[in-house]
This record gives C-alpha cells, structure tokens and sequence, in this order.
C-alpha cells in the first residue's frame, strides 16, 4: 500500500517562505505525476500545482504562479513545494497526491490515485 507523507507546515508572517515535503512510501515513484492541493477551512479542496513523472512539466493554479514552486527528486522519491511571499489567503491544510493515468497530473481531485494525511500551514497577516 503506497503511502504519502507531508512534512514542513507551519505558522509563518505574511510575506515569509515555507518548504513542504512528502514523501512517497516506494520504489513505484518516477511513475506517478505529483501533486499539491489545499483545503481551507468551509471550502473545497482545490488543486496548486503538478509536476510530471520526469520533473520536466509543471503546472500550477493561477493564484501562486510566480509564488509557489513544485519539484521532485526521483532518488529520494520527495516531492516539494516551496512557497514564497506567502499570503494569509494561503492558509489551508496542504495535501500531496500521486496519479497514474497522464504524464502530468491533473486538476481534479479525481485524477490522483493516493493522497496524503495534510500538513498545515498559516500564515498569519
């Protein structure tokens, strides 16, 4: 059974940098498209970003573009995202997923086979 574990959340100032990890439970990794999401509080769990199988595509929802960078070291089956000029908005539990079905993964929670338990993070204005 694959197991992601988030690492890295926390309380950080308004404007601060924040660096996330998960992990990946198995040797299966380099296969998977990797993703963030996040849940705040009363609201949906939406989609922030996705990297492909190699690393060499991203995507990311337009709210943190240029904030907010996604990246994978296939040797220690991790995924990151670090989070610069974070904004009270960015206040959320932060979810890592792993999917099988497309090179880079997609936007919906459907598209993602395995999810992790969430790291918090707020930021505090």
């Amino acid at each position: 059974q694959v197991q992601l574990v988030e690492s890295g959340g926390g309380l950080v100032q308004a404007g601060g940098p924040l660096r996330l990890s998960c992990v990946y439970s198995d040797r299966t990794f380099s296969d998977y498209a990797m993703g963030w999401f996040r849940q705040a509080p009363g609201k949906e769990r939406g989609f922030v970003a996705t990297i492909s199988w190699s690393g060499g595509s991203t995507r990311y929802e337009d709210s943190v573009k240029g904030r907010f960078t996604i990246s994978r070291d296939n040797a220690r089956n991790t995924v990151y995202l670090q989070m610069n000029s974070l904004k009270p908005e960015d206040t959320a539990v932060y979810y890592c997923a792993a999917g099988g079905r497309t090179p880079l993964g997609g936007s919906s929670y459907g598209d993602y086979d395995y999810w992790g338990q969430g790291t918090q993070v707020t930021v505090s204005s």
